[in-house]
C-alpha cells in the first residue's frame, strides 16, 4: 500500500518548516535597515530562516536586533554594495554555508535633472543598483545552480516600464534589473532554482525624502505599505512566481504602459517628478541632488 501523501510532503525543501527538515535555512538579505528589505527579511525570520542582513548604513545593526527571534541567527553587515570589495565582504559572511535564499533588494535612487546631478552619484547608483546587484547574484547563483536549489528574488520597479524624465537613470537601472530577472529565469528553468522580480510602484519609506523629491507630485501621492509590499514579494518567490507587480493600480499602470509610446510615457514621468518649482538648472547646495538608498 502506498503511503499517504500530506501538504508537507508537498512542498519542497526550501518550504518546509526547519523543524521538519532538522536544518535552519540561510537567507541573504540586502538593504534590509529600513523599508522593503527590513520587511523580507522579518518575512524570512518569520518562515525559519537564518539570517544575514545587509545595508550601507549603521541603521542596519538596529534592524538586526529587532529582527531577532528565539532560535533564529541573525547576522547584520554593514557595508558599501556598489563596490566587489563590499559585496565580498557580504559573501565572507556567509562562511561558505548554503544560502536558500537570496533577496536582493538593495538600490539607490537619485532625483532631479541628469545634467544637474553630480556624475559620481550617478555612478552610485549604477554600481549599487547594476553591478553590485549582478556581481552578488552571480556568485550566490552559482552555487545555487550547482546544487540545482535555491530562490532569488530581485526588486525590480515597475519605474523599468517607462522613461524616467527626472530620474532617468533610477528607471534605467530599474529596466535593467527586470529584464535581467527575466532572463536569468529562463536561463535556470531547468534546475530547481527560481527567479521572482518584485515590482513595486511607490511605497512609504525613506526614499523620497533621501532622493530629494519631496518636492515632487509622486512624493505627494499616497503610497504602498512596504510590509504588504514584501509579503505580496515574498510569497510570489515560495511559490515559484517569475514576477509580481504589487498593488492593483500598479498593475494598471504597468499594462498602460506595454501600449504607451515612450515619448508619452516620458512626459507624464515629467509631471510626476519634475520639482514643483520648476527645473533649476543649477540646484542650491544645501538641495543638491544625491544618491541615496532604496529600501
Amino acid at each position: 500500500m502506498d503511503p499517504i501523501e500530506t501538504p508537507i510532503d508537498r512542498l519542497d525543501d526550501a518550504e518546509r518548516p526547519a523543524a521538519l527538515t532538522g536544518t535552519r535555512r540561510l537567507a541573504v538579505v540586502t538593504g534590509a535597515s529600513t523599508g522593503i528589505g527590513y520587511h523580507l527579511a522579518q518575512c524570512c525570520a518569520d518562515h525559519g530562516m537564518d539570517l544575514i542582513i545587509a545595508a550601507d548604513e549603521p541603521q542596519i545593526e538596529a534592524a538586526a536586533q529587532t529582527l531577532r527571534t528565539e532560535g533564529t541567527t541573525i547576522e547584520a553587515i554593514q557595508a558599501d554594495l556598489s563596490t566587489p570589495a563590499g559585496v565580498d565582504q557580504l559573501l565572507a559572511a556567509t562562511r561558505d554555508r548554503q544560502v536558500d535564499v537570496l533577496c536582493a533588494n538593495a538600490g539607490r535612487g537619485l532625483g532631479h535633472a541628469f545634467l544637474d546631478q553630480d556624475f559620481a552619484d550617478i555612478e552610485h547608483v549604477v554600481e549599487t543598483n547594476v553591478t553590485g546587484t549582478l556581481y552578488l547574484i552571480h556568485h550566490i547563483g552559482r552555487a545555487m545552480r550547482e546544487r540545482a536549489e535555491g530562490r532569488i528574488l530581485i526588486t525590480g520597479s515597475i519605474a523599468g516600464f517607462m522613461p524616467g524624465t527626472y530620474q532617468a537613470v533610477y528607471n534605467a537601472t530599474k529596466a535593467f534589473l527586470d529584464s535581467f530577472s527575466f532572463a536569468l529565469r529562463h536561463e535556470l528553468r531547468d534546475t530547481r532554482v527560481t527567479v521572482t522580480c518584485l515590482m513595486p510602484g511607490a511605497t512609504e519609506t525613506e526614499f523620497f525624502d533621501r532622493a530629494d523629491m519631496l518636492d515632487t507630485r509622486i512624493a505627494q501621492e499616497k503610497k504602498a505599505d512596504p510590509a504588504e509590499v514584501a509579503r505580496i514579494g515574498f510569497e510570489a518567490m515560495m511559490r515559484g512566481d517569475g514576477d509580481v507587480i504589487t498593488g492593483w493600480q500598479n498593475k494598471l499602470r504597468a499594462a498602460i504602459a506595454m501600449v504607451t509610446p515612450s515619448d508619452v510615457l516620458a512626459e507624464q514621468h515629467r509631471k510626476m517628478a519634475e520639482p514643483m518649482g520648476g527645473d533649476a538648472a543649477v540646484p542650491s547646495v544645501e538641495n543638491e541632488p544625491r544618491a541615496v538608498e532604496e529600501k
